[in-house]
């Protein structure tokens, strides 16, 4: 997996679930290019992104919506 420094430098249009409506916490997505998806934290539009193919990034999303890989809480 590869990343950038500043997101806000890829040519993307970035979006985010419209599930997450006006909050400003989510994890917005751009398409790069045919394989690749750049992530990013929504709250730091400068920040990091990571760049993930778009095999991996949908194999996990559709896992984290199965409940895989939930962490239990303590207590």
């Amino acid at each position: 997996m590869k990343h950038v420094d500043d997101a806000s430098t890829l040519p993307v249009t970035w979006w985010k679930s419209s599930a997450s409506a006006s909050q400003s916490d989510c994890v917005e997505c751009g398409i790069v290019d045919g394989a690749t998806v750049a992530v990013r934290d929504s709250k730091r539009p400068d920040g990091p992104a990571l760049l993930v193919g778009r095999a991996a990034l949908s194999a996990f999303t559709s896992a984290a919506a199965l409940g895989h890989g939930r962490i239990g809480r303590a207590g």
